[in-house]
């Protein structure tokens, strides 16, 4: 039921719908999964600014969903939702940084991303930052 209002919206440009959408496919939700598909929605509503439409895009460009594995391009999807202060976009940001994924690895930078997602009470950047103060990584300040 769902699916019809989601499809209806989407089709009518509404990028939360959009973005809604495309997770239904991914997932097969109501629909057989179709990741070029989710891909297709997904760009449709990260292109009118939905951030999470954008995390969920660069999640598909980070593990070659629906679309080549390309990690410059997650890394871009990633920035535009962080910058818009998407918590679990910040944390994905901070784990390219962290790790060197489409960009060169900048643990400090890894930190900065991962304290704003941790300031949203993103629990995976909170540990990350843990991670960080134990020592296995560079110095929290």
């Amino acid at each position: 039921m769902a699916l019809h209002w989601y499809e209806k919206a989407a089709e009518q440009g509404n990028p939360d719908a959009q973005n809604n959408l495309g997770w239904c496919y991914r997932k097969g939700i109501g629909v057989g999964k179709n990741k070029r598909k989710a891909v297709e929605w997904y760009e449709k509503a990260a292109e009118q600014g939905n951030p999470g439409a954008q995390n969920n895009l660069g999640f598909c460009y980070r593990n070659g969903l629906g679309v080549g594995k390309d990690l410059k391009m997650a890394l871009h999807w990633y920035e535009k939702a962080a910058k818009q202060g998407h918590a679990v976009s910040q944390y994905n940001l901070g784990i390219c940084y962290h790790y060197g994924r489409g960009v060169a690895q900048d643990e400090t930078r890894a930190v900065e991303w991962y304290r704003n997602a941790a300031a949203q009470g993103d629990t995976d950047a909170i540990e990350a930052l843990e991670a960080f103060r134990r020592g296995q990584g560079c110095k929290v300040q």
